[in-house]
């Protein structure tokens, strides 16, 4: 990109100046968003356990603005003592962090009598302990500062046990449970809590699940369309900026949001009938 186009206002210019903290930066949502904030003028810390992927993804966001101040730091988010080791260098490079997003994750679908104990606790550590880790790392400062964002990067699967899922779906309800607790102490602190619930995204992460994913998480699935991380990354920031709490990309996830309870009966039904019908 040429150091005119870097140079033009962009959509999420309220985030220059900012320390923005990206968990799972190196790549997927997290590396568009971080392309996103790079662009608007913010200092970015990338953390991922991957060093290779995190040179490549500094690298990258540098090639596009040349001026960015950006750290990358491997760590990794199961474990509290990595991640609050790496979020400590971080603030001592970039200074404390403004904007903490949690987009670290790990998915697996399978059926259940053929997903190992060990994905369900590795799912559980780095989705959802991952984040409180992280959260825990930033929230006192944010608080004595008065100020800040946390932003947690959950799925649509957090509003319905889809087939399949049984490893990953309890991690994002698990957030969603956390991400409404957390807003509730945090609303009249000056820090604002948001979560986002992102449809099936075209990610290195969704390529992966696709190996093991069963014919019927594939049909039940199908109906909330793919999504790029860009996009997932324009929506965020846009609700960001506007201090929205829960971001539903498109209409599917946006409809399972405000009818998942209500709609609970008819939903199990329409889905193990597409479920079925796969099998078949």
């Amino acid at each position: 990109m040429s150091g005119s186009a870097v140079n033009l206002p962009h959509p999420c210019a309220s985030l220059r100046g900012q320390h923005v903290l990206i968990t799972g930066g190196s790549s997927g949502i997290g590396l568009a968003l971080a392309r996103h904030a790079a662009l608007a003028g913010a200092r970015v810390s990338l953390l991922a356990r991957d060093p290779a992927k995190l040179a490549r993804a500094k690298d990258h966001l540098r090639e596009i603005v040349q001026s960015a101040h950006v750290g990358a730091f491997p760590a990794d988010v199961a474990s509290a003592a990595e991640l609050s080791s790496a979020i400590a260098a971080a603030e001592a490079e970039l200074g404390p962090v403004d904007v903490l997003i949690t987009s670290a994750g790990v998915a697996c679908a399978d059926y259940f009598a053929a997903i190992p104990a060990d994905a369900f606790e590795r799912t559980m550590a780095v989705n959802y302990l991952g984040t409180v880790h992280a959260v825990r790392a930033v929230a006192a400062g944010m608080r004595q500062r008065g100020r800040g964002a946390i932003v947690l990067i959950s799925s649509g699967a957090a509003f319905h046990g889809f087939f399949g899922y049984t490893a990953y779906a309890p991690t994002k309800f698990a957030l969603r449970g956390f991400a409404e607790a957390l807003r509730a102490e945090l609303c009249d602190s000056g820090v604002h809590t948001m979560i986002v619930y992102p449809p099936d995204t075209d990610t290195p992460q969704l390529t992966e699940e696709n190996r093991t994913k069963p014919a019927e998480t594939r049909a039940v699935t199908a109906g909330g369309g793919l999504w790029s991380a860009d996009a997932v990354a324009r929506v965020t920031l846009a609700g960001l900026r506007r201090r929205r709490f829960a971001i539903t990309p498109g209409i599917g996830v946006t409809a399972l949001a405000w009818l998942h309870s209500i709609a609970a009966p008819l939903l199990r039904w329409h889905f193990d009938r597409v479920a079925r019908n796969a099998r078949h």
